[in-house]
């Protein structure tokens, strides 16, 4: 099915790992890790009650917030330390809503951005939408599958949404007519990757509409 799925979507097989994406891969997949580590004892700190416990649990958050500070410095130099990738993170992070760290995870769980189409690179995150139908029956859009880790490094929908104004003008269209926020992040999430994969693909950076 996976197979049929790629040849529908013109999808060419993935290209061997470089040294320096197998390496970022790693330092991404050890950031997660803490990321959900940070979660969980600040979850962990709201229902501690006992003195001591406390006194080690924000040791802990302390520790992780800082081992989360350097692998995001790491990840950093390893990106400056290649061409194609430090420029296309140039180009990532002039998107309003598109830090440094969202950059990296784009450039990370996606290296053929800016080489798919819209279609395409909507598919690979797991943001086209897609709907259930049996016979005449049709069901509600719904998305899924995808890069989960890719998807979910499109959470900066959220600042999108207050700070760009192109998608902040979309986003309160879409509430106004009726659509639920959930909805809406998401089809602000799918036309972020779409908009990353343009601007890589054209070689650059955003500006206002107008400019």
């Amino acid at each position: 099915m996976l197979a049929q799925m790629g040849a529908a979507l013109a999808l060419e097989p993935d290209r061997p790992m470089s040294q320096n994406l197998r390496d970022l891969k790693e330092l991404q997949v050890s950031r997660t890790a803490l990321v959900k580590d940070k979660t969980r004892l600040k979850n962990r700190l709201q229902t501690l009650a006992l003195a001591f416990a406390v006194r080690q649990a924000k040791a802990r958050l302390t520790l992780v917030s800082r081992q989360l500070r350097d692998i995001d410095a790491e990840i950093s130099t390893c990106i400056a330390q290649d061409e194609a990738i430090a420029h296309k993170r140039q180009i990532l992070t002039s998107i309003p809503g598109v830090g440094a760290v969202t950059a990296a995870a784009i450039l990370i769980e996606c290296p053929e951005i800016g080489t798919l189409t819209g279609k395409q690179v909507a598919s690979l995150s797991g943001l086209a939408p897609m709907t259930r139908q049996s016979g005449k029956w049709r069901g509600k859009a719904f998305i899924q599958g995808g890069r989960k880790h890719l998807r979910e490094a499109y959470m900066p929908a959220l600042v999108a949404a207050r700070f760009n104004p192109d998608l902040k003008c979309k986003y309160q269209a879409m509430l106004a007519a009726g659509k639920p926020p959930k909805v809406a992040l998401a089809a602000l999430m799918r036309k972020l990757i779409e908009l990353a994969n343009a601007l890589v693909k054209n070689d650059r950076k955003w500006l206002p509409k107008g400019a």
